[in-house]
């Protein structure tokens, strides 16, 4: 499953990479070309995203997509 996210905070951010840590499952953010592609877990690995563009938020764990469902903005 992947989730389009436009992040405009850090504590977005920091709240995305919170719940990534909590979920069983892997949990990736990806750059929307596909240039990027870090581990959500790792709360530095973030930082090689370009957040004025929007991410890809990739994970199995469809109860984090809907924890993750009202961070940010979501994009179509």
């Amino acid at each position: 499953m992947t989730s389009k996210k436009r992040i405009h905070y850090i504590n977005e951010l920091q709240e995305i990479q919170r719940l990534a840590v909590e979920s069983p499952y892997d949990v990736g953010l990806h750059a929307e070309d596909g240039s990027v592609i870090i581990d959500a877990k790792s709360y530095i690995g973030m930082y090689a995203l370009d957040f004025s563009k929007p991410v890809l938020v990739v994970s199995e764990d469809e109860a984090l997509h809907r924890k993750i469902h009202d961070i940010g903005e979501n994009v179509k």
